[in-house]
């Protein structure tokens, strides 16, 4: 695949995404156990560990799968 076919796919993708957005943000993928949450007054600190963990892993096999 050219770069520029990539980039239109990815950007379709994020498009995609956004208008999706409503309903994708009810899934609790965000909220997972791992996830830290730091809340103070005036502060939240959110550092999704375990969500980024599954998501490396879930786009790591979707690459494969592409890349086979």
């Amino acid at each position: 695949m050219k770069t520029g076919t990539i980039l239109i796919i990815i950007g379709l993708a994020l498009v995609l995404i956004g208008l999706l957005w409503p309903w994708i943000a009810r899934i609790p993928i965000g909220r997972l156990p791992g996830d830290i949450i730091i809340e103070r007054p005036n502060l939240r600190i959110y550092i999704p560990i375990t969500s980024m963990l599954l998501l490396s892993a879930l786009l790591t096999f979707i690459l494969w799968l592409i890349r086979r």
